[in-house]
C-alpha cells in the first residue's frame, strides 16, 4: 500500500487503560497508558468491577491525549481498532464501546482484535523488521502459549499451559512470600539476590514431546517448601526461593519453545506478553537462541505489558486485508487465539 495507514486503537482488557496511534503497523506515533497498579495493590490482584469502573473514568481522556500526542488529525485516522478478548469481560466492554462510538462518529472502520495476537505484534515496532515465519513465547498472568507464526493473520498455538499461566504462578509464590502484588517484578527483582540453584524445583515437562505446560505442581511445592520449613522452625532465605523458582520457570519456558522452533524449522524466535519483561526469561532466551543459532527478537519492557501499540499493529495487517468488524461485536473474555 503506497498511502500510510494510521490507526488509532484501544485496550482495556485488564487494569490498564491505553489508546495509541500506529502508522503502518511498525511505528508508535502515540501511546498512552493509564494503570491502576496502585488501586489493585490493596487488593492483592485485580478486582474485576473496580477496573471497570475507573476505565469508565479513564478511556476518554487517554484516547483523546493519545490523538493528541500522535499530531493527526480525525480525517487522518484511517480506522479505530480494539481489544474484544480475551480479558475481563466488563473491562473489555468499556474500552469496545469507546471505539465503537467513536467508529461510527467518525465514519471509520472498526477492527476487533485478539489481545494475545496483540501481544505477539508488539515485536513488529521494534525496528527490527521482523517478518513471519517465527515462534513466539506468548507468556502473562492469563496466558503461557507456544505459537508458530506462519503469518501476520495465521496463528498456530503448539503447546499451552494445562493448568495455572506462569505469570499467575509467579503471582501466588510472591504472596507466599508475602512480596505483594504485582508478584511478577518483584520475584525477579528479588532474584537477583538469590542463589538461583539453593533449590531443586521441579521442572515439568509432561509427556515426552509434549509442548504444553503446567505449573501447578511447582506452585504447589513451592508453598509446600515454605510450609514445611515455617513448621520445622528453618530459616527460609526467600531471595533462594524467589530465584530457585524463577530458574524452574524460565528453564521449562526456554526448552519448550526451542523445541518447537526445532520441531517446525523456524529461525527466529521471539518473547510476548507481560512476563516478557522478566530479566532473567529475557536473558536465558537470548542466550539459548545464540548457543542454537537463532535470531532472537524481543519487545522493549514497556510494550510487553498491556498497552494499545501492540493492539494497532495488529490491526494494521487486518486493515490490509480489509478484515473489518461490525458494530455488534461484542467482548468475549476467554478467546483464543487466532479466533
Amino acid at each position: 500500500m503506497s498511502k500510510d495507514v494510521y490507526i488509532l486503537a484501544i485496550e482495556s482488557s485488564c487494569d490498564e487503560t491505553a489508546a495509541s496511534v500506529i502508522k503502518n503497523g511498525r511505528e508508535i506515533l502515540s501511546n498512552v497508558i493509564n494503570t491502576q497498579i496502585e488501586i489493585h495493590k490493596e487488593f492483592g490482584g485485580v478486582v474485576p468491577e473496580v477496573a471497570s469502573r475507573k476505565h469508565i473514568e479513564n478511556v476518554s481522556d487517554v484516547i483523546s491525549k493519545a490523538v493528541e500526542d500522535s499530531g493527526k488529525s480525525v480525517e487522518e485516522i484511517d480506522a479505530v481498532a480494539v481489544t474484544y478478548g480475551p480479558g475481563l469481560v466488563g473491562a473489555l466492554l468499556v474500552g469496545l464501546n469507546a471505539a465503537k462510538a467513536l467508529a461510527y462518529a467518525w465514519k471509520k472502520p472498526l477492527i476487533g482484535v485478539n489481545h494475545i495476537e496483540g501481544h505477539i505484534s508488539a515485536n513488529y515496532l521494534m525496528k527490527n523488521n521482523l517478518q513471519p515465519p517465527f515462534m513466539c513465547l506468548v507468556v502473562s498472568g492469563g496466558h503461557t502459549h507456544i505459537v508458530h507464526v506462519e503469518d501476520y493473520g495465521k496463528f498456530n498455538v503448539l503447546g499451552r499451559t494445562r493448568d495455572d499461566a506462569c505469570g499467575e504462578a509467579y503471582d501466588k509464590v510472591a504472596r507466599a512470600l508475602g512480596l505483594g502484588y504485582p508478584g511478577g517484578p518483584k520475584i525477579d527483582k528479588l532474584a537477583k539476590d538469590g542463589n538461583k540453584d539453593a533449590i531443586d524445583f521441579p521442572r515439568v515437562k509432561l509427556e515426552n514431546h509434549s509442548l504444553d505446560f503446567s505449573f501447578s505442581g511447582l506452585k504447589s511445592a513451592v508453598l509446600n517448601y515454605l510450609n514445611q520449613n515455617k513448621q520445622k522452625n528453618i530459616e527460609i532465605v526467600d531471595a533462594d526461593v524467589a530465584a530457585s523458582f524463577q530458574e524452574a520457570c524460565v528453564d521449562v519456558l526456554v526448552d519448550k519453545t526451542i523445541s518447537a522452533a526445532k520441531l517446525k524449522g523456524c529461525s527466529k524466535i521471539a518473547l510476548a506478553g507481560g512476563v516478557a519483561a522478566n530479566s532473567r526469561l529475557r536473558e536465558s532466551m537470548k542466550s539459548n537462541c545464540q548457543l542454537n543459532n537463532f535470531d532472537f527478537y524481543m519487545p522493549d519492557i514497556k510494550l510487553c505489558t498491556d498497552n494499545a501499540a501492540m493492539i494497532g499493529s495488529r490491526a494494521y495487517y487486518m486493515f490490509l486485508n480489509e478484515e473489518f468488524s461490525e458494530f455488534d461485536l461484542n467482548a468475549y473474555p476467554n478467546l483464543e487465539i487466532g479466533k
